[in-house]
């Protein structure tokens, strides 16, 4: 994507949930989602000495934050896992999952948030106070195997040569999702992906009138 177009939009986030993200709508180009991938696949590396053969848990709902965390843990070469099991490392959106003994990293959702609203227990990461003092720019200490497991999810595993489905959507698809199904947001981005195409996820309710002017806006050609 940095190749073919490094400033074109590949994932737009419109956010109809109720709270204090409600309305937002977040776009990404390739260079900046590959600014904050670099960022988190820096802090896994330094951080916690992460690299193929660990696992990190994605314990977050679908979303524009979960996608670059996803490609930082696919950058170092170690598993995603989508499943409610120990992993060496968790990163979540919920402050009740945090235990002192485990080591963590608590997301908060919101675009412009600068710090975490309430307290992170020591040993866990403050990602929106931490994370922007990672380096742009990101070089992998080690690679997996092509049979090394990039996905674990429903308690199957998913290798790093089959990480990526092959979709029949045209390609530079625009595809819209309203899944709130954290594994098919991930096959969805990297199945338009691959075709050189972007992605518009809303996420919570339809608003009021459904999303149809949405869709035609944003240049919708497949949606899910």
């Amino acid at each position: 994507m940095l190749r073919s177009d490094p400033g074109r939009p590949r994932i737009t986030c419109y956010d109809d949930t109720p709270g204090p993200t409600s309305g937002e709508r977040i776009e990404l180009s390739a260079k900046v989602l590959a600014n904050w991938a670099n960022k988190a696949a820096n802090a896994l590396q330094e951080e916690w000495d992460l690299g193929p053969g660990s696992t990190v848990r994605l314990a977050l709902p679908p979303h524009w934050r979960t996608l670059y965390w996803a490609l930082a843990t696919w950058s170092i070469g170690a598993t995603v896992v989508l499943d409610d099991e120990p992993t060496d490392l968790l990163v979540t959106d919920e402050r009740s999952r945090l235990e002192d003994s485990t080591p963590a990293v608590l997301v908060t959702l919101a675009g412009l948030a600068r710090s975490a609203p309430d307290a992170v227990p020591p040993g866990a990461m403050d990602e929106a106070r931490e994370l922007s003092t990672y380096a742009d720019q990101f070089a992998a200490w080690d690679e997996p195997a092509p049979n090394d497991p990039a996905l674990r999810a429903g308690g199957e595993d998913t290798a790093y040569g089959a990480v990526v489905p092959q979709r029949d959507w045209p390609r530079g698809v625009r595809l819209h999702t309203p899944t709130s199904d954290t594994s098919a947001l991930l096959a969805d981005a990297l199945g338009a992906w691959a075709l050189d195409g972007s992605l518009v996820l809303s996420r919570g309710p339809a608003a009021d009138g459904g999303r149809a002017a949405r869709l035609e806006s944003e240049g919708v050609t497949v949606a899910l």
